[in-house]
């Protein structure tokens, strides 16, 4: 089967978004262009990174370029994801880059697979090479894509105040308290 690269250039929507209930969500990301949708499947922690590493990215570009950030082109009215939500691929790899030339902020996503993808492989868009995902952002768009990311995150289960795990609606076990099983909402 031969590789799939989808591009997105001016995309209506880029979000992250997520399906179940806290402690057993499902996270995506999706992208939608006109009537064209895709949306990957992949770990909160890749929606969390992604999210810190746009907003680093913004402020290094805004510092080195003066690119200013602005008002995002598109509406974020509807930060949900579009049903049904069929995974194209799991994320394994993921990349940025700022295309200085048409100022906007690329967003790369590589499909999980077996081998770790080389930089000749990504970069020359070779056929033996993951699946991807290619999303083209205006700073401001990026921007919003972090904040709504970090939002999403952040909504799952309170961490536990002594060892900053998830908390489960009964408590947890807690590995600071040695396995003593302590109910922290009272």
């Amino acid at each position: 089967m031969s590789r799939q690269i989808h591009v997105f250039r001016s995309p209506d929507r880029f979000l992250a978004g997520t399906i179940g209930q806290p402690g057993e969500r499902e996270f995506f990301l999706q992208v939608v262009e006109g009537r064209r949708v895709l949306s990957v499947a992949c770990e909160k922690q890749q929606v969390a990174v992604l999210a810190d590493r746009l907003g680093t990215l913004i402020q290094e570009v805004a510092k080195r370029f003066g690119a200013e950030v602005g008002t995002p082109s598109r509406t974020a009215s509807d930060p949900v994801l579009t049903t049904p939500v069929d995974a194209e691929f799991h994320v394994g790899t993921m990349g940025l880059a700022w295309d200085g030339e048409g100022s906007q902020v690329i967003v790369e996503l590589l499909a999980l697979s077996e081998e770790e993808p080389t930089e000749d492989i990504v970069l020359e868009d070779r056929e033996d090479g993951p699946d991807a995902l290619r999303v083209y952002l205006t700073l401001a768009d990026a921007e919003e894509f972090a904040r709504h990311a970090g939002r999403i995150v952040a909504a799952g289960r309170p961490p536990c105040p002594l060892c900053n795990n998830p908390l489960d609606p009964v408590g947890h076990i807690c590995p600071r308290l040695n396995g003593y099983h302590r109910d922290v909402r009272g």
